[in-house]
């Protein structure tokens, strides 16, 4: 079968045949083992010495924790677009397709899979021998092509799944919109009482095949050569219709729990304490035989990474994550037990951003005319791109290596690359005319460029009646001491960066959700938020931004610009996101050449910054100590299903700083970094 290959963290290769088999983490790295000086050795031989210690010390039964506030709402990783449950449930039931440690895409359930129409229509040909099993890891059905429909099926059902997961079924498979269209006609008794077997309504109208018991086939709406990698996200993933009938339709899937699911992925839950532990145990079933699993993983609630810490210290887990003091604390004395062992994570597959509010309203429900007519003048956003020193905010991100907080770009960068190896983000940074990051200072910082653009929008605003300086109002969850303590860092970053004559920020909290009392009302000046692609094309960040579209993510949620009503002061601003709409659905257009696709996109992403209507914020590259090897995971920038405990490496005395960073070497010279 003709295979393109995955757009994640790999290049484009030559071969298009993906056989089954079990995606290994092993790296290589073409370094000479020669000594490069006195006392020091190459990245490989650390690299290997760290995989003999790993091996001699490996961890059968891990024990990790995570906090509170994220304790999952459901059991059915088709009901959830949190990263909170995919995180668990990604060890629970396996997709079609699944990433290496290099972000590549490798065999799930589907051993082959490919496209020989440029992407229009997608077979993916499944393993025999899959098993759903039950809590207790009994034989419950074989895993078969039928299960793939049941699930899309949930997903398309309005009754069934409250619209979870549906945006790119309907935006991408032909007939998936009509579906999930006709099922809002039905009544709930009606709607859920359908099915996706044979002869059914659902088979009539979606342009899905399973033409036998191990074969999945796809009909896209229009070419889509990244549509394999939208098979790693939950929206594609199984449900068995034998499980459904046992549990007595939607309400008892909804109402499952750890032991009432059946599990088709490498773990069980034998375990689940709500807000306290859950352990999971090795899948004896699991039809990856040659993987690397845990015995047992047991995961434990706590309140605090702080508490998570102590625990570290006792030896009671074998990972933490460490809050910005731990960090100040350990990095700040060498004599410190865990100084050697502190380890820097590879940033996660999250783009932070400021979104900019145009369609403010006040706490009384009345337009806030002066924040409005000043974020759609384009010189005053340029004084804050130019002008907008986040050195000081990467510190509490990062206290030890600020600077690679720095994040120029809307796109995540590692999620695609061109056929010759090149970053997609390069080719913004070109586009942009940026110098490269020196690790040093910001390099859009401007501070000529930002006065300038200040001075201009000063004038042209004050003749429209702005009055300065512009409240800008920030808000964070109430009782939140940490995002407390990180606004006021902003405000403060604000006010030295352009003045208080300029902008001031007013920090204000909402109760409980972000969502209810300030995005839906309105009240926000900006918002700052973090986006990890479901899928590896810059479709899947662009898309998120543009005019008038009611599945823009961020265009309908945050900057709220198709709500804006043109005018004289705001024609401008629409011309432009127009503009780059535009220039987004030109590049969505070409499929049949991914390196003039991702060249087009470069130019609409380079649009948008150009014309400051967002501003890329930062990434997160935290700090931990750990038993596991980051660089083992699966690292893609794309899917959910980064935290499957599969292939880790670990050592029970835990990994130094230098072990990783020779792990980091290694990884990145397989990856082409």
């Amino acid at each position: 079968m003709k295979k393109t290959i995955s757009r994640g963290l790999a290049l484009l290769l030559a071969s298009m045949l993906v056989l089954s088999g079990c995606g290994s983490t092993g790296t290589t790295n073409e370094t000479s083992n020669e000594p490069n000086g006195e006392g020091e050795t190459t990245g490989q031989e650390q690299a290997e010495s760290t995989e003999t210690a790993s091996s001699e010390n490996e961890i059968k039964d891990l024990v990790i924790s995570q906090l509170g506030v994220n304790e999952m709402e459901t059991f059915n990783i088709l009901g959830s677009q949190s990263q909170k449950e995919f995180d668990v449930l990604c060890n629970a039931v396996d997709g079609l397709l699944e990433a290496d440690a290099h972000g590549k895409l490798v065999p799930g359930i589907a051993k082959e899979w490919g496209t020989e129409d440029g992407g229009l229509t997608w077979t993916f040909k499944l393993r025999e021998g899959v098993k759903w099993v039950d809590m207790n890891a009994q034989e419950k059905a074989d895993c078969t092509a039928q299960d793939f429909a049941t699930g899309l099926e949930w997903v398309l059902n309005f009754h069934k799944n409250n619209s979870v997961n549906t945006s790119m079924p309907i935006e991408m498979i032909e007939g998936a919109s009509e579906y999930y269209e006709y099922t809002k006609t039905l009544t709930e008794e009606e709607g859920k009482a359908l099915t996706a077997g044979e002869g059914s309504k659902f088979l009539e109208m979606v342009g899905m095949e399973i033409p036998d018991d191990y074969t999945v086939i796809y009909h896209c709406t229009d070419p889509k050569p990244y549509f394999d990698s939208v098979a790693t996200y939950a929206c594609l993933f199984p449900m068995s219709q034998a499980m459904v009938d046992e549990l007595g339709g939607a309400d008892g899937v909804r109402a499952m729990d750890n032991t009432t699911m059946w599990y088709n992925g490498p773990y069980t839950m034998t375990t689940y304490v709500q807000n306290n532990e859950k352990v999971f145990t090795k899948n004896p079933t699991y039809w990856d035989t040659e993987c690397k699993l845990f015995d047992t993983v047991t995961t434990k609630m706590v309140e605090s990474n702080d508490v998570a810490f102590q625990l570290y210290q006792s030896g009671e887990l074998d990972y933490v994550d460490l809050t910005e003091s731990n960090l100040k604390t350990i990095s700040g004395n060498a004599n410190n037990e865990f100084y050697d062992y502190l380890v820097e994570k590879p940033v996660d597959k999250y783009s932070y951003q400021i979104h900019f509010n145009y369609s403010k309203n006040k706490e009384d429900g009345t337009p806030d005319t002066n924040w409005n007519t000043a974020i759609a003048n384009e010189n005053f956003r340029k004084a804050i791109y130019y002008g907008l020193d986040l050195t000081d905010y990467y510190k509490r991100v990062n206290a030890v290596n600020p600077m690679n907080c720095e994040n120029n770009f809307y796109t995540m960068k590692g999620l695609i690359y061109t056929s010759d190896g090149t970053d997609y983000t390069e080719l913004v940074r070109q586009e942009m005319g940026l110098p490269e990051n020196n690790g040093e200072t910001m390099i859009r910082l401007d501070a000529e460029k930002a006065e300038e653009y200040k001075q201009a929008a000063i004038e042209e605003l004050t003749a429209l009646g702005v009055t300065f300086p512009v409240g800008l109002d920030y808000y964070i969850a109430s009782a939140n001491q940490v995002s407390l303590d990180s606004a006021n860092v902003f405000k403060q970053t604000v006010s030295s960066s352009l003045g208080d004559d300029f902008i001031v920020v007013n920090i204000k909290t909402y109760i409980s959700s972000a969502t209810t009392e300030v995005y839906t009302p309105k009240l926000h000046s900006i918002s700052t938020n973090g986006w990890g692609a479901d899928y590896g094309d810059p479709q899947n960040y662009l898309g998120q931004e543009t005019y008038g579209y009611d599945n823009a993510y961020y265009s309908t949620s945050q900057s709220k610009i198709n709500d804006v009503e043109e005018t004289e002061a705001t024609k401008a601003l629409i011309d432009t996101y127009k503009e780059f709409t535009t220039l987004v659905n030109e590049a969505n257009a070409i499929t049949d050449d991914l390196d003039a696709r991702y060249q087009a996109y470069a130019v609409a992403e380079a649009y948008m910054l150009d014309h400051a209507l967002v501003i890329p914020f930062y990434y997160n590259p935290t700090w931990c100590l750990t038993k596991v090897d980051p660089y083992s995971k699966m690292n893609a920038m794309f899917g959910s299903q980064n935290e499957k405990m599969k292939n880790w490496k670990t050592n029970a005395n835990g990994f130094t700083t230098e072990e990783i960073k020779a792990s980091e070497e290694a990884h990145n010279s397989a990856t082409n970094k």
